[in-house]
């Protein structure tokens, strides 16, 4: 009998059609056969109606990444194919077999077929459904009535937010009276409001056609007219009831346990203040049972007497729930009037969201021009395969249908549907098994199987499909997946592996279940300690043989040992992930976590960081630099945070630490800022000494690169800050690079979580916490189907949560499916009798193995658990043990040869000699060596740091001034007096010279408030003098030409400006200033530099006098005791001491560029007047004036924009 061909060489070509490709029987390898088929024509009568190119097959999946594998995974077989029709390679059975279906003179057009197929690839229709939606809405743009250029924007959760805003202003500041006071109470909040629509932003609606002030009002009055006519009687029948039960008491015609006036006093009190007043809410506890007819005939002696109160107490409390209530409506009215809007804001924006790609697609092919845009499409891909299928939500199945129609299996084009159905787990995406259903009926006669199991051993198949067979062949069940007629299980056959998994020489079982043993169900905190300690230790235990040779995988006589990268331990979630590496770590096992739905944003060091931002951004403020340092990933010992409340310095160096973090982070940016911080703590070395050190220092890593990626489009420390903070508060959209990275690529256990595992294999798996599960949440909104469609319910009844429970219950059991398929030999199952919180009922029942376990019914008593695992004991693959002891045991590593590191040194330094400069940065010695790097930003960042640095040298200020030393002549010396005059007259400047000369109170109030901050209210009027007269007299500006400062009218203080600097070389700078400045007065030369990069700096003053711009510089130096020591001679020698001929040089080079930018008719000559020095402590007579000559300007300039030449010449 000859062997039958597999179906990937029989499937037809065209129609539409459903594979079912269950876990491990090569769906892959199945599509690249198809995708060979279809290039090749192959198939005779099953064949497609002719040969295609890779543009011509739409070949349609779910990820980027496995868009990316798919490709490459079709390219690689299309070139191995080429290889085999040419005769240079043997290939696989398959390929052999389609080779032989074609004539041996047909190999070489075979070939050429596939080898450009193989380079046209770049181009092939391999795609996710959305990148395909957006390319389709593009290049058909007249068709679907789409624009041609659209953004994708991933994140739309502030455009969300502002609609929601506009719907609040627009229909909620109108409201008044009750409807006022209904969405304050309820919605509270436009983010209240926000985060209660998002469920329902999916929905389809019309728009509505009434105001939420109209609709709130009528519902409200109606609630008002029933309410009234439920508490009308109420006020009269408390009080019968309340005689009636006192006689009663006092007659003992009652149970003196069950009916006492302490017990019926309070709800009778409550039901008056209930029907007096205007509130629907009414609490009676027990009393709502116990007033009624029959709790009345429980507690009475005889026969209890009637009265119509009691009658209405049976139905009282249904009726309260059943009052007219808006808040369904309001939502659904708020929720229809967003989408609405929504949809419009990003039309108007040219956006689009993930979603917006498949909806608007939708709408096109539903829409007028629907049909001629689905032939238009139909043409461009006759062929369309969906990887994956089960994980279609409605709206995908509707597109497809729409364009291939899937009933009328129509023979010009083909759609092949492949997945499965036991693996629909992503139903928190949108992704439907009832879509999957609704497309096998509409295929109902063209389905097909992958039969054959190539990933798990014999044994291991073995084993799943017993487990899942005795559920579905269960008498009066409903099959393993809950859908036994629409779904059926079929059990799949195996290849088999050729190594074996074997301790001390011996086979293990495929399938072994440990059974936590106890008299009562156990609560759910104590099934997590118990399995992952038990596991724990059992991985020790087999790691430990694995290094002594014996536990691996045998294969021919040799055993590859077992490695901690062999083993996988499945979860559901970050808990349970927590519980198992925590108690590995504790055993020296380390392990990798692998999620992917857990965010970043979700972990302890995000919070964490946020606490470092607060603390650089202000770090003089004490209350966040305290918090940040107390942080626990920071992890400073108590006796350092001690010391910071002891010792004064000790504090000082932190607060300027951070101030240092805030200089970084301004100038180059959070991720330099934050990798700066970790150096300075010594985390990373910390760290690493952690069981824990690698998951937080990738986190924090991680979180740092979105941060910088952030603030590239937020505007300063305090937009990231509160971009941060939004974050974490869950108001952002999640997006993929959010997820959790993986922390180590060494070969390490891996700790995954069961939807993260699908489409990956490990050889052991895991899986400690199985019978663990979620029930429904009734507080919350839940999604159910209807028999029709999925649909919001917003306040489930019970019937809602029956349905709702059953769905959870059908995606539990297919996450079970997908985590026990996850093995190629050996899998372990943790067993118990497991309760839900406080309860004492068993829940196993519940859960996706206790389903399979009992069909549903509960476990009378914990022990009958035995009974229910004895199939398992039974079975020849499979095993029931207890739970592995919990051991001390350590695994330690046996190295077996020390790694030793070896690197490449380049030849040349890699970095460029670019930074940002200032006049300050020039002022160096010629052979002291220089303390700033080639990477720092070497200019001040404020006007105050520049004065510091430009003023006298600190040593001065310890200097004793002399006894003859007059006014503002024994004014303190130093950069710190010195910022504080400058300090003096920005404050002048920006309230306005001449509006402070107008009101000496206000200026006196102003230096009042300054000198009594720093010690100084002994020069409070010395100082108000020295301002009065600087502002007022007049300022020598050459010739007969003065200004007086009170009188300018045009000026601007602390002026900043930045120009390029382009390879300049300082010592050409300073020979050319020599040159021209001050000649014949000797001063120090500037150390040899060059200037690549940015010059900044700031300029105390610039004004305008008579149609001339002039800088100012203010000067603290002391010259001399009075006012007679401040000659011009002296000037100009402190002048040269200090360089600020270099300085005044520079100022006005920018004050000539940005002159040049913004006078039409700007000349040198005619509209610069120069730079005024004023030396504060004499102004009458401190005033020096330089004008340098316009050719060291215009030389400078050329200098400065990289020119040497034309500046030389």
């Amino acid at each position: 009998m000859s062997q039958q061909r597999p179906l990937a060489l029989t499937f037809p070509l065209h129609g539409s059609r459903l594979i079912e490709a269950s876990a491990g029987t090569g769906k892959t390898f199945t599509i690249s056969a198809l995708y060979l088929r279809l290039i090749l024509g192959h198939g005779g009568e099953a064949a497609f109606r002719e040969p295609l190119l890779p543009p011509q097959i739409l070949v349609v999946t779910f990820t980027d990444a496995a868009t990316r594998e798919l490709r490459d995974r079709i390219r690689a077989r299309l070139v191995e194919a080429a290889t085999v029709f040419r005769g240079d390679a043997q290939g696989d059975d398959l390929l052999r077999e389609l080779r032989g279906d074609f004539a041996q003179t047909q190999w070489d057009e075979c070939a050429r077929r596939l080898e450009l197929a193989a380079q046209w690839m770049d181009e092939a229709a391999v795609s996710t459904i959305h990148g395909w939606c957006q390319r389709m809405l593009r290049e058909h743009a007249f068709d679907s009535g789409s624009l041609f250029s659209q953004t994708l924007e991933t994140d739309h959760s502030e455009l969300l937010a502002e609609v929601v805003r506009d719907y609040w202003r627009q229909h909620g500041y109108p409201l008044q009276g009750a409807a006022l006071q209904w969405v304050a109470s309820v919605w509270g909040t436009p983010a209240g409001l926000g985060a209660r629509l998002r469920p329902l932003l999916g929905e389809e609606g019309e728009e509505p056609t009434q105001s939420l002030g109209e609709l709130l009002d009528s519902s409200l009055l109606q609630r008002e007219q029933a309410l009234a006519e439920l508490k009308s009687p109420w006020l009269a029948w408390a009080d019968e009831l309340q005689l009636l039960l006192d006689a009663a008491v006092a007659a003992k015609q009652v149970d003196g346990k069950k009916i006492q006036a302490r017990f019926y006093n309070p709800w009778l009190a409550k039901l008056r203040d209930w029907a007096a007043s205007e509130e629907s809410r009414l609490d009676l506890g027990t009393g709502f049972t116990r007033l009624t007819p029959d709790g009345l005939a429980e507690a009475w002696k005889g026969e209890a007497p009637g009265h119509p109160a009691l009658d209405a107490m049976v139905l009282l409390k249904a009726q309260l729930d059943a009052l007219p209530d808006p808040s369904d409506a309001a939502l659904r009215h708020a929720a229809a009037w967003v989408r609405q809007r929504f949809d419009w804001e990003k039309r108007q924006r040219a956006e689009m969201g993930f979603d917006d790609m498949l909806v608007r697609l939708d709408a096109a092919l539903q829409g007028s021009n629907g049909v001629r845009l689905a032939e238009v499409i139909r043409r461009q891909f006759p062929v369309a395969m969906i990887d994956e299928f089960q994980d279609t939500d409605p709206l995908q199945y509707r597109i497809f249908d729409t364009l291939y129609e899937v009933e009328v299996n129509r023979d010009d084009c083909g759609l092949f549907m492949i997945g499965d159905p036991k693996q629909a787990i992503y139903s928190f995406r949108g992704a439907d098994i009832h879509t999957y259903l609704r497309a096998r009926r509409a295929t109902s006669g063209r389905h097909y199987n992958l039969e054959k199991n190539f990933r798990s051993s014999q044994a291991m198949v073995d084993s799943v499909n017993g487990v899942f067979l005795r559920a579905e062949q269960r008498d009066g069940g409903e099959g393993a997946f809950l859908l036994r007629d629409d779904l059926p299980f079929i059990e799949v056959g195996a290849q088999g592996r050729r190594e074996v998994w074997s301790v001390d020489g011996q086979a293990q079982p495929a399938l072994t279940v440990w059974q936590l043993a106890s008299d009562e169900p156990v609560a759910k905190g104590a099934y997590l300690a118990a399995m992952a300690a038990g596991a724990a230790s059992e991985i020790v235990r087999l790691l430990d043989l694995g290094q002594r040779g014996q536990a691996g995988f045998s294969k021919e006589n040799a055993l590859t040992p077992l490695r901690p990268s062999d083993i996988a331990v499945l979860v559901r979630d970050f808990n349970e992930a927590q519980a198992i590496r925590g108690e590995l770590a504790a055993r020296g096992v380390r392990s990798v976590y692998l999620s992917d739905k857990d965010s970043v944003f979700a972990a302890q060091e995000a919070r964490d960081l946020l606490l470092w931002l607060r603390a650089c951004a202000e770090p003089d403020q004490d209350r966040p630099l305290r918090a940040a340092l107390a942080s626990a990933t920071l992890g400073l010992a108590l006796s350092e945070l001690e010391q910071l409340n002891l010792d004064e310095r000790t504090w000082e160096r932190r607060v300027m630490q951070f101030r240092d973090y805030r200089q970084r982070w301004q100038r180059q940016g959070v991720l330099p800022m934050l990798r700066q911080l970790l150096q300075d703590f010594e985390l990373p070395q910390r760290l690493m000494g952690r069981d824990d050190g690698e998951r937080v220092l990738t986190n924090l890593l991680h979180l740092a690169e979105l941060l910088q990626q952030a603030a590239a489009e937020l505007d300063g420390e305090l937009a990231l800050i509160r971009h941060l903070g939004e974050l974490l508060a869950g108001e952002g959209q999640a997006a993929d690079e959010q997820v959790l990275r993986l922390e180590s690529d060494e070969a390490l256990v891996r700790v995954v979580t069961i939807h993260k595992s699908k489409g990956l294999e490990y050889p052991l798996v895991f899986l400690p916490f199985i019978c663990a599960f979620r029930p429904v949440d009734d507080k919350k909104p839940l999604q159910i189907h209807d028999g029709e469609r999925r649909q919001l319910v917003l306040k489930p009844d019970e019937g809602s949560l029956e349905r709702a429970e059953r769905e959870r219950l059908g995606e539990d059991l297919r996450l079970l499916y997908v985590a026990l398929t996850r093995a190629r030999h050996a899998c372990w199952l943790g067993v118990a009798d497991l309760k839900i919180g406080n309860g004492k009922k068993s829940r196993l029942h519940e859960s996706a193995l206790g389903y399979l376990l009992g069909g549903g019914v509960s476990l009378a008593t914990s022990g009958e658990l035995t009974s229910w695992l004895a199939p398992f004991a039974a079975g020849q693959e499979s095993t029931v043990a207890p739970v592995p002891a919990a051991s001390e045991q350590r695994y330690r590593v046996i190295e077996d040869e020390r790694f030793e590191p070896s690197w490449r040194t380049p030849v040349r330094r890699a970095a460029e000699h670019w930074w940002i400069a200032s006049y300050s940065a020039l002022r160096l010695d010629e052979d002291a060596p220089s303390l700033v790097s080639r990477h720092e930003d070497a200019a001040p960042d404020s006007p105050a740091m520049q004065n510091a640095i430009d003023d006298e040298d600190p040593l001065l200020a310890l200097t004793p001034l002399p006894a003859s030393a007059q006014g503002l002549h024994r004014f303190p010396r130093g950069p710190n007096p010195g910022t504080f005059l400058h300090g003096l007259l920005e404050m002048a400047a920006q309230e306005g010279f001449a509006s402070l000369v107008q009101d000496p109170p206000r200026l006196r109030e102003a230096l009042a408030r300054r000198c009594q901050r720093r010690g100084l209210e002994g020069w409070i009027d010395p100082l108000q003098d020295w301002l009065l007269a600087l502002l007022t007299q007049p300022l020598p500006l050459g010739g007969a030409d003065s200004v007086v400062l009170a009188q300018l009218t045009q000026y601007q203080p602390e002026l900043e400006f930045w120009f390029e600097a382009r390879g300049v070389d300082v010592r050409l700078l300073d020979q050319w200033v020599q040159q021209c400045e001050l000649p014949g007065i000797a001063r120090q030369p500037l150390r040899a530099d060059t200037l690549n990069g940015m010059f900044k700096g700031f300029i105390d003053l610039v004004f305008e006098h008579q149609g001339r711009y002039y800088v100012a510089d203010y000067k603290s130096n002391w010259l001399g005791s009075d006012d007679s020591a401040y000659t011009r001679e002296a000037m100009e020698t402190a002048i040269a001491s200090h360089r600020y001929d270099l300085q005044y040089v520079l100022y006005v080079l920018a004050l000539h560029r940005q002159l040049c930018l913004r006078l039409p008719d700007y000349d040198y000559d005619q509209h610069v007047g120069g730079a005024l020095y004023l030396f504060l402590r004499a102004p009458q007579q401190g005033a020096y004036l330089a004008r340098p000559p316009r050719e060291l300007i215009e030389r400078l300039d050329a200098l400065f924009m990289g020119d040497v030449e034309e500046g030389a010449a």
